[in-house]
């Protein structure tokens, strides 16, 4: 299964899904950047997240807080203390270093190991023009403690009352000691994450409500069941504050990994809040509950990249001299919608045909030009970016003003009007029925 993963980095690299950072000076640790389908299947997951939260569900508004904020938000929150360090161990031997490890030995050369010291993982700057003189300041560890501590006035000015959540997705970093598995785990990386306050009484409702609402979502967008598992996470293993802990974990092949956390924080944020900032959160007398839902963008992302890889070694109709690999990304995450193909690239009329067509479309969703190679070399290259249609120009398309729509997943062919493409793409991305286009 780890040649699955190696399979699949060497894939996001070749297309542009992902790069590893600063590559040209020999990269920096675990650090990557998302290329031209990267970042669009982050904004599509994005998008799809915040439509979901905010859109779909009552009483969800949204939030940008600021990444700087003042370190006393970090002293309240229990992140400057033992609650948010790791213990760290390095080698005598071989310099590696690992967290909360139990063992007295090496894991990869059984040399000796230094005692456990306990390291913080928030990530330290400067605000100010001289070092010296500044102030010390933290990049955020998580997103949400920019809306706990906006929640009185987003109260005030969005004329809400409890129960009602906020959602926000932004960069959060933590100075992780082992970081690895490829987009799996880096110290920067982007959270979604919605904090649901509620009545102390409610809360156990809600958790229910909110982690089955999740799971929808991920089954809706074809992550398959038996590659999901909600995970209880026991007492001696949650966080400090967290009631109740439910790991959303995806099975990547390197083993179960969390990409979503649902979590009663009970009253611990707000009333440390308050108590630190004096600062009355108090709602008829008492402490919101909170209900929060934590999605790891990368996480989600790495998820996806491996639920639609595919490889065929003689190609889906067996016939193929070399390997095929095909991205079987549902087309609201997919990067690319659509790709026009002219049939010759050496046939003027084809070509104006092809230009005047993706001009008019790409507008209305992403579109993608090609006209290098055979018409099977192009379309091989659309199924390994999990681009869902490819349309062709063909010399037919010069008489009847039709084309050839492929879909990548059954690869079956129908014709369609040019003037009907854009009316019947918008709905089979709204809907996926490839049938549509036969209608």
């Amino acid at each position: 299964m780890e040649d699955k993963i190696k399979k699949i980095v060497s894939l996001a690299k070749r297309r542009g899904f992902v790069f590893p950072s600063s590559l040209i000076y020999g990269g920096f640790g675990s650090s990557y950047d998302f290329g031209p389908l990267g970042v669009e299947v982050k904004n599509n997951l994005k998008g799809l997240w915040w439509k979901e939260m905010t859109r779909v569900k009552d009483r969800v508004v949204g939030l940008d807080s600021s990444i700087l904020m003042n370190p006393l938000v970090w002293e309240a929150s229990g992140h400057l203390g033992a609650g948010f360090a790791d213990e760290l161990s390095e080698c005598k031997e071989c310099h590696r270093r690992f967290k909360d490890l139990e063992e007295d030995k090496c894991p990869e050369c059984k040399g000796e190991l230094t005692p456990p010291r306990k390291f913080n993982l928030m990530m330290k700057t400067f605000v100010g023009p001289v070092e010296k003189d500044a102030t010390i300041s933290y990049l955020r560890a998580e997103t949400c403690q920019g809306i706990y501590v906006n929640f009185k006035n987003v109260l005030d000015t969005s004329r809400l009352s409890v129960p009602f959540g906020i959602a926000q997705i932004g960069k959060s970093f933590r100075n992780e000691i082992t970081p690895g598995d490829f987009i799996f785990r880096m110290r920067e990386f982007e959270q979604m994450e919605m904090q649901w306050f509620t009545l102390k009484e409610e809360a156990d409702k809600y958790f229910d409500y909110w982690l089955e609402e999740r799971l929808k979502w991920y089954y809706d967008l074809g992550l398959k069941k038996e590659n999901l598992r909600a995970r209880e996470v026991s007492k001696d293993e949650r966080a400090h504050y967290a009631l109740r802990q439910v790991d959303i974990e995806y099975k990547f092949p390197f083993g179960w990994g969390e990409i979503e956390g649902v979590h009663n924080r009970g009253d611990w944020d707000l009333k440390n809040h308050s108590k630190h900032s004096q600062e009355d959160f108090k709602i008829d007398g008492a402490y919101p509950y909170i209900i929060e839902t934590s999605v790891g963008v990368e996480r989600l992302f790495l998820a996806f990249l491996c639920h639609s890889f595919k490889e065929f070694e003689k190609g889906r109709d067996q016939s193929s001299k070399g390997m095929e690999t095909v991205l079987y990304m549902d087309r609201r995450i997919a990067p690319v919608k659509l790709a026009v193909l002219p049939l010759l690239k050496n046939n003027d009329d084809l070509v104006k045909k092809a230009k005047e067509i993706y001009k008019d479309l790409k507008p209305h969703f992403l579109t993608y030009y090609d006209q290098t190679g055979s018409i099977g070399r192009r379309y091989r290259r659309q199924d390994e970016m999990g681009t869902p249609l490819c349309l062709t120009v063909d010399f037919e398309s010069l008489e009847d003003d039709s084309v050839t729509l492929r879909d990548r997943d059954s690869m079956k062919q129908v014709r369609v009007e040019i003037k009907k493409l854009k009316e019947k793409i918008e709905k089979y991305i709204n809907e996926g029925d490839f049938s549509s286009f036969e209608k």
